[in-house]
Parts: C-alpha cells; structure tokens; sequence
C-alpha cells in the first residue's frame, strides 16, 4: 500500500528510457528497428544502383557458396579414398599375417629335403637302394614333407619353377653361372635352393646357377 504522504511517481515521457531498463530488453527485443532500415531510393539511377550492388553482393555469397562446396567435395573424396586405403591395408595386412612364420618352416623343409637327399645318394653310392630301418625312416620323412607341403599350400604357399626355366631376377638368384651348349643362354641349370612365393608376393627366392654363352673359339663337345 502506498504512503499517501509520499508524491506520486513522475511519468516517464515518451522516447525517455525507464530506469534500470537495458539495451535490447523488453518485448521489443529482437525486432528491425524502422529507423535502421535503407531509405528508399529517391530516383530510378539510386534504384539502379541499389539493385546492382546488392546483385553484386548475391555473386560474391554464390561465389563463396560454391567454393565451400567445393571444398567440401574434395575432403569427401580425400576421406573416402582414406577409408578405401585403410580397408585395402587392412586386407593386405591379414592376407599376409602369417608370413614369417611361413619364412622360418621354409628352413626345417630345406633340411628334411637336404636328409632325404643325402641318404638317397648314399645308398646309390653303395650300390643299392636304402632297406630296412634307413627305408622306413626315409619314408616317414618324406611323409613329413609332404605333409608339410600340403599345409603351406593351403595358406597359400606355391614353389617357384626353376630348372630348365629361364631366369627371372624377380623370382631367382643366381648363385653361378655355366657355359652351356645344349641350353640357351639365362637357362637355369640347377637349383640349389628352393624358391617360395606367398600368394602374389615372393617369399623366398630361388638360388639356381644359370648358364652362359660359350666362350668364343669353344666348339661343342661329342656326344658318345
């Protein structure tokens, strides 16, 4: 209840800010001040010139527009190849998990082979063909190694070709060379070691000796 001893509150005249009151309160907050607005062109060249410039402007947006778009396209594309490269390695990656692993049994297969290969020669250098216990240990062992041939073919493991192939320097190694009259020259005589390859990638290459032109002034040698 208001003192009736105390005068009444002077009006606030009109254009006047109440107190207290801020900059952009009130319901008419956030409105377009009439006063802020363009005059309006007072002549048809002011009119002319008005819509020119703001048809300027509207290229200047589209221009910024399109180039943002642009942009924007050019990173889509870059993170899609991204995606295409990180599934791709990723591929790779799991295709090829298990190559060394399959590089280190490529030595226990060259020794099996090397055994088989020196008591074979053994018993024909003795006169006859291995017998007895020395078979049936020569058989388990060649069982073994085809076992193991058969295990690495099912992850994808394939010998390379070597003898009588001509030489591939992405494939083989030559370790030496020969002349040779019955071969052409780059033909792979011998193979000393075993070349691998694990699915489109070498994992091991071939060591052969390869043969050469004769010397000039050779003549080739008879046949008996």
């Amino acid at each position: 209840m208001r003192d009736p001893h105390q005068p009444p509150p002077r009006p606030i005249p009109t254009g006047e800010r109440a107190p207290g009151a801020e900059d952009g309160a009130g319901p008419e907050a956030g409105r377009p001040r009439e006063d802020a607005a363009s005059p309006a062109p007072r002549s048809l060249e002011e009119a002319i010139e008005r819509i020119a410039r703001l048809e300027a402007e509207v290229a200047e947006q589209n221009s910024a527009a399109l180039t943002l778009q642009d942009q924007y396209l050019r990173e889509r594309a870059e993170l899609e190849n991204f995606k295409r490269r990180l599934q791709k390695d990723k591929a790779e990656a799991l295709r090829y998990a298990t190559e060394p692993v399959l590089r280190d049994l490529l030595g226990v297969i060259d020794n099996l082979e090397r055994a088989l290969k020196a008591a074979r020669e053994a018993a024909t250098r003795e006169g006859g063909a291995p017998s007895g216990p020395l078979a049936a240990l020569l058989t388990g062992v060649e069982m073994v190694v085809a076992q193991f041939s058969d295990v690495l073919g099912r992850h994808g493991v394939a010998r390379v070709s070597s003898r009588n192939e001509a030489f591939d320097p992405a494939h083989h190694e030559a370790l030496a060379q020969v002349e040779s009259h019955e071969h052409p020259a780059g033909t792979i005589v011998e193979e000393h070691t075993a070349g691998y390859r694990l699915h489109d990638r070498l994992l091991r290459a071939a060591q052969v000796t390869v043969t050469r032109p004769p010397a000039p002034g050779t003549t080739t040698p008879r046949r008996n």
